[in-house]
């Protein structure tokens, strides 16, 4: 995923969480498990991002650390 593509799936995952958080207490377990969801997601597209800018940064393949990246988190 490159890094626009990443981006562009944490605003829509975080307009999804304020949505969800939007119910305050009153939130639905099914609410509640989308949350987590949410949650793993987001800090796996963060790591994404954050590896593909290192691996930028610093003369490596991005795209390599995040296909390595995506393989690890499907383990």
């Amino acid at each position: 995923m490159a890094e626009d593509e990443t981006l562009s799936r944490i605003h829509s995952l975080v307009d999804e969480e304020h949505q969800l958080r939007a119910h305050g207490e009153a939130i639905s377990e099914d609410d509640r498990a989308r949350l987590s969801q949410i949650e793993d997601q987001l800090d796996q597209c963060w790591d994404a991002l954050r590896r593909r800018r290192a691996g930028r940064d610093f003369g490596g393949d991005p795209g390599e650390a995040t296909a390595k990246q995506v393989h690890d988190y499907l383990q």
